[in-house]
């Protein structure tokens, strides 16, 4: 009878933690060449950090709609394509719910990679901020004023070209640090 009893404790106590951890962030990105992804592997690195929030992590053309409407929080990544978000981003956001107001109150970043500086990785940034602030949600921008639209990297210019240089991933590790931080806070 006692173990019986413990049993039950230890399992309503999984319960409860399970309950506590159930806010979610989506890591969602689209790359052509794989510099998008590992800086949303580098964002996924700090989302996981933070206990009491759970990730999925995922490409735009393996998100689904109810991906978007299980997140807490979304952070969408993008090359920089002209000083433009990549078109496959945009027919991305196209399809989120609008309806009912379905994505009003999420917390939204974002995170982009540019060839080059100034190449337009700000003006991408905002762009994507814009479209999720039309759809409701409460956008974050990184944590320090070098990175005060999201993360950014550049990959194809001295002295960054070649793999995604440190200093950029910890800027992505720090936004999804922080977004998961306010998924905590916002849903208190």
């Amino acid at each position: 009878m006692k173990n019986l009893l413990i049993s039950v404790v230890m399992l309503c106590f999984s319960f409860i933690a399970m309950a506590q951890t159930n806010h979610q962030v989506l890591v969602t990105y689209y790359s052509k060449t794989n510099n998008t992804k590992q800086l949303a592997e580098a964002v996924a690195k700090g989302v996981l950090s933070v206990k009491g929030v759970s990730l999925l992590m995922k490409s735009i053309t393996e998100t689904t709609e109810q991906d978007l409407l299980n997140a807490d929080a979304i952070i969408l990544g993008s090359p920089v394509y002209n000083a433009n978000p990549a078109p496959e981003v945009l027919a991305f956001i196209e399809k989120w719910p609008f309806q009912n107001a379905a994505m009003a109150n999420k917390i939204g970043a974002v995170f982009v990679t540019g060839g080059g500086i100034s190449s337009g990785e700000e003006l991408v940034q905002v762009n994507l901020l814009h479209s999720m602030l039309v759809f409701g949600m409460v956008v974050v921008g990184g944590g320090k004023w070098e990175s005060a639209f999201g993360a950014s990297a550049i990959t194809a210019e001295e002295p960054f070209n070649g793999p995604i240089k440190e200093h950029f991933l910890k800027k992505g590790e720090d936004l999804g640090k922080r977004v998961a931080e306010a998924v905590l806070r916002w849903n208190k």
